[in-house]
């Protein structure tokens, strides 16, 4: 379980923003098309590869095992194995740790992984009482019976379930993810001008990055079935100020909140992949490597309180590899919301949940903000349940090369109170 584990190549899709219908591309089709264009600038065959490994959180009915059905569209051939996971919010980050795992066990040498949801189509359902009405009906035989069906039925048994927001709520306590995030606000004393102001500060720096073609090597443009390209992040907002920010009202917790849809992420739809590979497979196929893994953690919490998962899974990574805050140069933490980044900087610099939550010491400190999430996040790009992950691994990835840096963490928060975190290094 020693062997080096390199980060070759990735490639991910614009992120689209859902506009209140299903968007242009189902699930496979972003994964196909990221995961091919990937393939295509490869110095390998797709059938070389030894397993292709995808996180989805909302798979369609059609697609349940994602992985299998994307690696036989993008001509992996029948002998590579496709599979799919599911770690709510960091399914893309668990397909990578899953991919590290085997390539350190000899099972793999070569493997293909990453994420992708479209949300956009996260589907709406019949609910329990319109269910049992059906099943009523269809059983019932006579005319009679089937009037008197007629006579039980209500109006209100037409109401959908909408799938997203059932998804997007934890069973154990009963809350929204955004409840959660109001949880932390309360708890760090978060204001409303400090989500504000990090949600402005996201989007600009996702313009600043289009702008100055940051996300050009990683980011395969789209084209649907009509001929229209989708070639940018297209969630991000040019003119998102503080005072546009202000009219937005919260939306979890509608009298005390702070937490609104203009300091949260997006709904999204897209898809990310990475190659990786062990050493003999880079030598094997003369591959260059951009990153090295050095390190993976998971960690549980309360889940009520999810959004600290960053926190409890990236400090046992610095405590294993002696490192503190400052010594790594970049840091992608995904931005489920505002409040839960800003929660997770206040909670490494406060004694009583340092020592007591994650058993440190002492407060790790304070994480210089200008080395986090320098190109922006999810606030600004949106997130994609099940590729957000593997996104923050390839760009940190990007980050680590351009700026001549040397060590990056990637991490992020899981709905159900957990958190995973992955450590790289430049080649």
């Amino acid at each position: 379980m020693t062997r080096e584990v390199f980060i070759i190549d990735g490639a991910r899709t614009p992120f689209l923003k859902a506009k209140n219908a299903p968007g242009p591309f189902a699930a496979s089709d972003l994964a196909t098309a990221a995961g091919t264009a990937l393939l295509l600038r490869q110095p390998f065959a797709p059938d070389q590869l030894d397993e292709v490994i995808l996180g989805c959180a909302s798979p369609s009915p059609d697609e349940v095992n994602i992985g299998r059905v994307v690696a036989l569209r993008m001509g992996c051939g029948q002998k590579v194995p496709g599979w799919t996971v599911m770690r709510n919010c960091a399914s893309g980050l668990q397909a990578l740790d899953s991919a590290l795992v085997n390539i350190r066990a000899g099972r793999s040498d070569l493997v293909l992984a990453g994420g992708v949801d479209a949300l956009s189509r996260a589907p709406l359902l019949l609910s329990d009482a319109m269910v049992r009405w059906l099943s009523g009906w269809y059983a019932a035989k006579s005319m009679g019976q089937k009037v008197a069906a007629l006579r039980r039925f209500k109006p209100g048994y037409l109401a959908p379930v909408i799938g997203i927001m059932k998804g997007l709520t934890d069973p154990i306590v009963g809350q929204l993810m955004g409840q959660t995030a109001e949880n932390l606000a309360h708890h760090f004393g978060i204001s409303r001008d400090d989500m504000d102001a990090f949600s402005v500060r996201s989007h600009q720096r996702v313009c600043a990055a289009q702008d100055g073609g940051r996300f050009d090597g990683e980011v395969v443009p789209l084209v649907d079935r009509d001929g229209s390209v989708y070639a940018t992040d297209d969630g991000v907002r040019r003119d998102s100020s503080m005072e546009n920010l202000a009219k937005l009202k919260p939306f979890f917790d509608r009298k005390y909140g702070r937490v609104t849809p203009g300091n949260s992420s997006q709904i999204t739809d897209g898809a990310a992949w990475l190659v990786l590979a062990s050493a003999e497979a880079v030598e094997r196929h003369g591959l260059e490597p951009m990153a090295r893994i050095v390190d993976s953690e998971w960690a549980g919490l309360d889940p009520a309180q999810m959004g600290l998962g960053p926190v409890h899974a990236a400090s046992p990574i610095l405590q294993r590899q002696a490192l503190t805050l400052a010594d790594v140069d970049y840091w992608e933490i995904n931005e489920a919301f505002a409040a839960q980044v800003i929660a997770c900087l206040r909670a490494w610099d406060d004694e009583t949940y340092s020592t007591r939550q994650l058993g440190l010491p002492a407060p790790l400190g304070k994480l210089d903000e200008s080395r986090l999430n320098v190109d922006g996040g999810a606030v600004a790009l949106g997130h994609p349940v099940g590729a957000s992950g593997a996104r923050i691994v390839l760009h940190l990835a990007h980050v680590l090369r351009r700026e001549g840096a040397r060590r990056g963490l990637a991490s992020i928060c899981i709905g159900g109170g957990q958190g995973g975190a992955m450590l790289l290094e430049t080649v």
